[in-house]
């Protein structure tokens, strides 16, 4: 596999406090991820970065067999190369039904105008029927938004986001608020998601983590603390100092 992001030597600083110090490391195409690390480790400022949201003051951030900058790039050129983002609380049309928000998600270039006109064809419709069924709503598409679970949103969200043929998922503490049968099956979507794209979860529950079962790349400071699989990050007594507290 040869490498989709690369991140090398970025740093940022906030009123003079240092979010990002010198970090370094790559994801690969397809691969999963997870990311961990004590609050102001500086997950969520990587995530802006790598989307355009937020600029390091050095650094180089590379994506694709070609190199490109995403640094020169704004967040809505960066998301056109195939880099989606799920936030922590899910941001769903509430009033639309399941199946309205994940055509509004498909990926079709159109102008304002033709997006008014915009129907789904068939193969749009057998698109958005087989997301439904990878996310697990394939019986709740006719349901609207709004009267989903937490678990549920958090699922319609990354089925939009899967919509857009995605290269790249960051996807942000997806277990937060659920349930134990829900979070066991955002691990399954997550897993299933991976290979088809390469998916960052940044996370603080270490069993998810766990039943993730793939490589963890542990921040503090801004930078990396440690890499690698579950058990030699959960047994790096760096790791367990810094984050873990046993």
């Amino acid at each position: 596999m040869s490498a989709l992001l690369e991140v090398e030597g970025i740093s940022v600083a906030f009123d003079g406090y240092k979010a990002i110090n010198d970090l370094s490391f790559s994801i690969d195409e397809g691969e999963l991820r997870a990311v961990i690390g004590p609050n102001g480790a500086g997950k969520t400022t990587f995530m802006d970065i790598v989307t355009g949201k937020t600029r390091p003051d050095r650094g180089k951030v590379q994506w694709g067999p070609a190199l490109q900058n995403l640094l020169k790039m704004s967040e809505s050129e960066i998301a056109q190369l195939g880099i989606g983002r799920k936030f922590q609380r899910p941001t769903v049309f509430e009033n639309q039904s399941v199946h309205e928000n994940l055509v509004i998600a498909l990926q079709k270039k159109r102008d304002p105008f033709s997006a008014l006109l915009y129907r789904p064809d068939r193969p749009d419709l057998s698109k958005i029927d087989e997301i439904a069924c990878e996310v697990g709503l394939e019986k709740s598409q006719d349901r609207v938004a709004g009267e989903l679970s937490h678990g549920q949103k958090q699922w319609l969200e990354i089925g939009m986001l899967l919509a857009q043929d995605p290269k790249l998922l960051l996807v942000d503490e997806p277990a937060a608020g659920m349930t134990p049968s829900e979070r066991e099956h955002t691990t399954d979507l997550l897993k299933r998601a991976a290979g088809k794209h390469a998916v960052v979860v940044v996370e603080h529950d270490m069993e998810f983590v766990r039943r993730l079962d793939c490589r963890v790349t542990v921040l503090h400071e801004g930078r990396v603390l440690a890499e690698g699989s579950h058990q030699f990050v959960t047994t790096n007594q760096d790791v367990i100092d810094v984050y873990l507290g046993r």
